[in-house]
């Protein structure tokens, strides 16, 4: 018979005391454990149904590049999503947990930037002027993740279309804010000056969802909880430069990816070709267009005046 080890005891007394507390059964647990089956790979991350969600509209090949790696782009929103919670969740935040955790988000935007090339150069032209026409009115516009992000990020007076946005900073009716924010200009029809159906569509799953987050997250947003920080620690070098890291991660480099696919892919004979959904990306995507500030205070006038503008104008002149 063999003997049981001290440690092995230990940490038997420490589970029985757990569950005990809770009032949970030890026995009952081990149990579980003598029929449970042993955890594998393939099961833990659900693999097979994950490898089952990529379904072309067409037979077009590369279509199913173009799920893949759009799907891999909303599970890193997810998981930006999750470090921003964090952030708004925790009791006493200071510097260094902050600095931390833009450091995270800033590199699963690193990481999607970097691996654009796989949307930019990894498919065939021809094919996806093609296929793309069989997805109508979807497009990455909808992203709901991305939207979130934004206003985990910022108040939504930031967020409001750049003419406009000085007339809504001190605006406290978000109703009237969101109606103004800078992405639904992008859902309007170059043509009738009506909103598409790629707009409506997005608004009616979604808008109730973005204000309720919007109204939960006022004084709580990452802007918020930057300005609350005591003065030592808004100082803080590291802080300030992750903040605007991100800010640039999001509102330039992101934004230049999509530019240059759409560069190679709706540019015919030097006409720029319609987004799906109707859009016209030449207007709606630069960042020197928008001009989009998670952190304004952040950053200088000059610093403002000149975002993202020598990358998009040697891009699409």
């Amino acid at each position: 018979m063999s003997v049981i080890q001290p440690e092995i005891a230990e940490k038997v007394r420490q589970l029985e005391e757990k569950f005990r507390n809770s009032g949970q059964d030890l026995g009952s647990y081990l149990d579980g454990l003598l029929y449970d089956k042993y955890l594998t790979y393939w099961d833990y991350i659900e693999l097979d149904t994950l490898l089952s969600l990529q379904k072309p509209k067409t037979h077009f090949p590369d279509e199913e590049i173009f799920i893949g790696y759009h799907q891999i782009t909303e599970l890193y929103f997810k998981l930006v999503l999750h470090e921003m919670k964090q952030l708004v969740e925790v009791e006493e935040l200071n510097a260094d947990f902050f600095t931390e955790r833009l450091n995270r988000i800033v590199r699963y935007f690193h990481i999607l930037a970097h691996s654009f090339d796989v949307m930019i150069k990894g498919m065939d032209r021809e094919q996806f002027l093609k296929f793309r026409m069989a997805l109508l009115p979807a497009s990455g516009f909808q992203s709901a993740q991305f939207r979130m992000i934004e206003i985990y990020a910022t108040p939504l007076q930031n967020l409001v279309l750049q003419a406009n946005r000085e007339a809504y900073r001190a605006n406290t009716n978000l109703q009237e804010v969101y109606q103004n924010i800078y992405w639904k200009r992008g859902g309007i029809s170059s043509d009738t000056g009506e909103k598409t159906l790629t707009l409506k569509q997005f608004e009616q799953k979604y808008d109730d969802e973005f204000l309720r987050l919007a109204h939960k997250l006022q004084g709580k947003n990452l802007l918020a909880l930057y300005d609350k920080l005591p003065q030592e620690e808004k100082n803080n070098k590291n802080l300030i430069s992750a903040l605007r890291n991100l800010d640039v991660a999001v509102n330039v480099n992101w934004l230049l990816v999509h530019i240059g696919a759409a560069q190679r892919y709706l540019v015919v004979k030097k006409h720029a070709v319609k987004a799906t959904g109707g859009t016209n990306w030449k207007e709606f995507l630069p960042p020197s267009f928008q001009r989009i500030f998670f952190f304004p205070e952040l950053w200088s006038e000059e610093e403002k005046k000149e975002w993202g503008r020598q990358w998009v104008e040697e891009m699409i002149n």
